[in-house]
């Protein structure tokens, strides 16, 4: 089950590579996040000491009267990954100026997840690009969907 998507990324980087990671989580994270009280938007990952780290993004609290006093929203939070991914996902991002961007946060199992993708930033021509292909696909689909072909 899917609880956030960032679908502003879509549009603003041309994805290159998926990958799945765990979350460290609170548990108050944990209930918030699975009633849909995240922002992806704006947030990024980093690597810093052979280990993976989701920064910028917004968790807001499950009951904010409730909530802990030192309790920080947008707090840096650990991502879980393999050694392996990890310092594939560092050289990717360093030799070749790639970002890694959160995608969306889901549960597997009992697991959360978050979905992150290598991603290279589109210019504002690239996106113009974009949004006249979906322009000319859409018409194409409109025509074709009234014709009858016998």
């Amino acid at each position: 089950m899917v609880y956030v998507k960032n679908d502003k990324a879509y549009f603003d980087y041309d994805l290159l590579e998926k990958f799945e990671a765990g979350l460290q989580l609170l548990g108050l994270e944990v209930k918030s996040l699975k009633l849909g009280r995240a922002q992806l938007p704006g947030s990024h990952v980093i690597i810093r000491g052979g280990e993976a780290f989701w920064v910028g993004g917004m968790i807001h609290p499950y009951q904010p009267a409730n909530t802990p006093d030192d309790y920080d929203p947008s707090r840096t939070r650990k991502l879980l990954l393999s050694k392996k991914e990890i310092a594939h996902l560092q050289v990717k991002s360093q030799a070749e100026g790639l970002t890694i961007i959160p995608l969306s946060v889901y549960s597997k199992g009992r697991q959360i997840k978050l979905e992150i993708a290598l991603a290279r930033g589109r210019k504002k021509f690239d996106k113009r690009q974009v949004l006249k292909k979906r322009v000319a696909e859409r018409d194409i689909d409109r025509a074709l969907k009234g014709r009858r072909d016998f």
